[in-house]
């Protein structure tokens, strides 16, 4: 029992490594303890329960947030994903280069696993997130958030393994070496280069409260808010573009072409003679909604729309609706269901390409990587996080801007009703962050950039594929170790 809690303090280190808290270095320390639990541990089963134990002390806090979006489906995301790390623990690694090779590798399966299923992915209090303010988030250029994981899980290890046995430092030493080599390379190769041109955005906050839901509110209190706010604009400020976040336009059954809300966005588009780029839901048919970000011109002309592909399980829609209202699951807070879209992740503005990834999917490197493999110079993530209490979704969201902004080579313009909103630059620098529930509008001079970094181009399989054959392969060897020779 004393090792299993152990196992859940170890945990707990890495979950402080998340945001809010973001003390970074803590994930190595959780990971060498947890690595020092495991190395003289036989039985199966207590494998198992050490890492089970490991993952709910990472999980359960990292994903505190969901508990006001599904009380079970926090439960179930902390239980179920944590177990699967005890899975991850069962893998046979005894030897000190075992250990260095297995464990990480077993683990970043978990997370691959997690990126992917259940409902699309679920890439919350991921340990990428944890390293968004440290050295290791630039690796994310080479190989994106599986390899900035399995870095971090491999830096933990090699801390295990020297303190555990400083007479035989040399094999944890020449990994953590690789781990420093690669990171350097990432630092100075320059993957993108400037275009030699700018856009000057302005990012609009409009304010409010936080811990509310569009079921409680009046829909028309964002708009007024945002409407207010970007009065303070004017064409002196010189600006070529204006966002507005996710979903603060709200048309009901009227399509959002033909409200009255587009004539009023149309309105301040004249007025500083800009395009404008703005968060609209509309319900096209009985039952479903969408969820999208158009431009609106000068001339009130909407000219491109991207529609949301990657919906949130339970906030967007509902899976298992059936089965979650017979146990008594307050269903009704998602009364209905998002339609996902299907297009490419990027908007034309104009002469501009912009990549597009709006709220949840910027947890998700593959939706940016897609709007910069379609041309995006700048990557545009509008978002909502007014629903949730606290800061703990939303501080993960801007270390998640900053590993996109770091894996693209790109800009990247957070931008949310209520907090937070930010420039993030490709170096993963967060400049110009709004408060909580305050109204402010940011305006920043982007440079644009083009070219693509090696994880642009090779995306995250090619890990998950040497992943599974180093899995393979250490059971294969393992089990050939324990046939008995004739």
């Amino acid at each position: 029992m004393s090792r299993v809690l152990a196992a859940l303090g170890a945990g707990t280190l890495v979950a402080l490594a998340l945001p809010p808290w973001g003390w970074w270095p803590l994930a190595f320390v959780g990971i060498a303890l947890f690595d020092h639990l495991l190395s003289t541990v036989t039985r199966p089963g207590l494998r198992w329960a050490t890492g089970t134990a490991f993952g709910i002390g990472w999980l359960a806090p990292g994903m505190g947030w969901m508990w006001f979006l599904t009380p079970p489906g926090y439960l179930i995301a902390a239980l179920g994903f944590g177990a699967l790390h005890g899975v991850a623990a069962m893998l046979p690694a005894q030897t000190p280069s075992q250990r260095l090779v297995l464990r990480p590798v077993a683990h970043v399966a978990v997370e691959a696993g997690r990126f992917a299923f259940p409902f699309g992915g679920v890439p919350l209090a991921s340990l990428a997130i944890s390293q968004a303010a440290g050295p290791l988030a630039f690796l994310g250029r080479f190989g994106g958030p599986l390899l900035v994981s399995w870095a971090t899980l491999l830096v933990g290890v090699a801390l295990a393994e020297v303190m555990a046995r400083p007479r035989s430092w040399q094999p944890a030493a020449v990994a953590a070496g690789a781990v420093a080599a690669l990171t350097v390379a990432a630092l100075v190769i320059p993957f993108t280069q400037l275009t030699g041109d700018q856009v000057r955005i302005a990012a609009v906050q409009g304010g409010g409260p936080q811990g509310t839901l569009a079921i409680d509110t009046d829909p028309r209190d964002v708009v007024e808010r945002h409407l207010t706010t970007t009065s303070q604009l004017s064409a002196n400020d010189d600006i070529d573009l204006v966002i507005w976040p996710e979903n603060v336009i709200s048309t009901g059954n009227t399509l959002f072409r033909n409200s009255a809300v587009r004539d009023e966005i149309a309105a301040q588009a004249a007025r500083l003679g800009v395009p404008f780029l703005v968060g609209i839901t509309e319900r096209p048919v009985p039952g479903r909604f969408t969820n999208a970000q158009v431009v609106v011109q000068p001339d009130g002309a909407i000219t491109d729309r991207y529609d949301k592909v990657r919906r949130v399980p339970f906030g967007e829609y509902m899976p298992l609706r059936g089965l979650l209202a017979a146990l008594g699951a307050p269903v009704d807070r998602v009364p209905t269901d998002a339609i996902a879209g299907d297009g490419p992740a990027y908007l034309d503005v104009g002469v501009d390409r912009l990549a597009v990834v709006i709220s949840w999917e910027v947890f998700f490197g593959g939706r940016a990587r897609d709007g910069v493999g379609h041309g995006g110079a700048v990557v545009l993530n509008p978002t909502n996080g007014s629903s949730y209490t606290g800061t703990v979704l939303q501080t993960q969201q801007v270390a998640s801007s900053r590993l996109r902004a770091i894996e693209t080579g790109r800009w990247l313009v957070q931008v949310a009703p209520t907090g937070f909103s930010a420039f993030v630059s490709p170096q993963g620098e967060v400049l110009d962050r709004s408060a909580i529930s305050e109204s402010a509008v940011l305006i920043r001079d982007i440079p644009l950039r083009s070219g693509r970094t090696p994880y642009g181009v090779i995306g995250d399989l090619p890990i998950v594929i040497a992943a599974g054959l180093t899995i393979v392969g250490g059971l294969a060897l393992r089990r050939r170790e324990r046939v008995p020779r004739a």
